[in-house]
């Protein structure tokens, strides 16, 4: 009876390793899933006026294709914008007059740079700055100008002047 016991406790604790390996080895994979070979990109900088939740690490994608990835983002003192550095694989080239925008994955979903590629013959090379940049849409900032122009709407159709009365 002792005998097996034990060859049932050894069976259950090989599937429990293996599961944990399986599940070890998934998480690796994911989490090295978006990434791809420094040395085989080049760097690009961009200057927004709002970057939103945008973070390092977060995907640059062309035509909903991932093609780098931000590298860093610091603050520009002298400009007051952030600066975004971006990590472009080195077998995507953009032309020149290329523009970059940060965009929303869904509602509430990850921010992103978008990137357009422009139609200069010249194309960007490591470290230039894109020139044409739209910064992150923030919901707040939406709600509060509708809120705001529904209630310029309501006040201005109660400021009618009144008819004189005739005797």
């Amino acid at each position: 009876m002792s005998m097996k016991r034990s060859t049932l406790d050894l069976w259950v604790g090989v599937f429990v390793a293996a599961g944990l390996a399986a599940l070890l080895f998934l998480a690796f994979k994911v989490g090295s899933m978006g990434a791809f070979d420094v040395a085989s990109s080049y760097m690009i900088k961009a200057e927004f006026e709002n970057i939103g939740g945008l973070k390092v690490r977060a995907p640059v994608k062309s035509a909903g294709v991932v093609v780098g990835r931000v590298a860093d983002i610091q603050f520009n003192s002298e400009t007051y914008e952030a600066e975004v550095m971006l990590n472009i694989d080195k077998r995507y080239q953009f032309p020149k007059d290329s523009s970059a925008a940060i965009m929303t994955s869904g509602l509430l979903g990850e921010q992103y740079v978008a990137l357009e590629a422009g139609a200069d013959d010249k194309m960007l090379a490591a470290g230039e700055k894109l020139k044409i940049t739209q910064g992150a849409v923030v919901l707040e900032n939406l709600i509060g100008q509708f809120l705001y122009s529904k209630a310029d709407e309501g006040g201005a159709s109660t400021d009618t002047p009144a008819s004189p009365a005739e005797p």
